[in-house]
């Protein structure tokens, strides 16, 4: 008498979802997987091989969309780095006061900070594109940093105040009874258990930020200065026209590089960041 391996039988069970599963990965990765698949060809092989992959490679793709591109990723990574540390520091300082000190009209102030996660960000564009106007600060970084440093502060205080408000009590009682002043339960306490989290804050500030293209629009003329975004409808316009599509793709896939390798390092703290209840409304 034959046993029966169980763990065969739940594999039989699961199979028409593992089938169905599978389905929608391939659905989901194969625009990249052609993306990737198209930038090593010259437009002979775009032409007669429209999905299949082709040889010789032709990596000097690359180069040409290199060449094109590349001060536009360095513009975005400083617009980009800059905003989302400012971010990191203000919201952290502002999220700790009103988690940990008690002060008149503390809970007024942050509903009122938390009220404007209700308002679109397309409303503000008209005042926000005046208030820079009248600055002077068209045409300059600051008009990006100043703007996306403000605008990420919301959102950020709110899940910042919220962790903070989490960590117990007693911790910062001993640090304070070993002689601790406020910056110091701050720096080396609060700070140090916050990781995950700050992680999670900075990498949706880094998307926002990195995939904006509206704001560089209406800020930016100098195209010395444009982001990524901005950059990638020039290189669009000009290799399209050209039906250059090897290039195009190869651009493409340059200007999705960075993000790729920042999931691919902090993926595992911006799970711990989602899943330790600091999202929990």
């Amino acid at each position: 008498m034959t046993k029966r391996n169980p763990k065969a039988k739940e594999f039989r069970n699961d199979l028409p979802i593992h089938i169905i599963l599978l389905l929608i990965a391939s659905i989901t990765f194969y625009p990249f997987i052609f993306m990737i698949i198209t930038s090593f060809k010259d437009n002979a092989q775009f032409m007669h091989h429209f999905f299949g992959v082709t040889y010789p490679l032709h990596f000097s793709n690359y180069q040409d969309a290199w060449s094109q591109i590349s001060g536009y990723i360095l513009n975005s990574i400083i617009v980009t780095s800059g905003s989302v540390l400012g971010v990191l520091i203000l919201s952290s300082a502002v999220a700790y006061i009103f988690a940990r000190f008690d002060f008149p009209g503390r809970d007024f102030f942050f509903l009122a900070i938390i009220s404007l996660l209700m308002i679109p960000g397309i409303l503000t564009l008209v005042p926000a594109f005046l208030v820079v106007k009248r600055l002077n600060l068209l045409d300059t970084r600051w008009a990006l940093l100043l703007p996306y440093i403000s605008g990420g502060q919301v959102f950020a205080i709110f899940v910042l105040r919220s962790f903070f408000s989490s960590i117990p009590e007693e911790l910062l009682e001993a640090a304070r009874i070993d002689g601790a002043d406020e910056f110091q339960c701050f720096f080396k306490v609060v700070m140090p258990l916050s990781g995950a989290i700050l992680t999670t804050v900075a990498i949706m500030n880094v998307l926002w930020t990195w995939n904006d293209y509206v704001w560089p629009l209406v800020t930016l003329a100098d195209d010395s200065l444009w982001t990524i975004t901005l950059g990638l409808v020039g290189f669009q316009s000009q290799y399209a026209g050209m039906e250059l599509w090897g290039p195009l793709f190869a651009g493409y896939v340059i200007a999705s590089i960075p993000l790729i390798m920042l999931f691919f390092f902090t993926m595992r703290y911006f799970v711990a960041g989602l899943t330790s209840g600091a999202l929990k409304i």
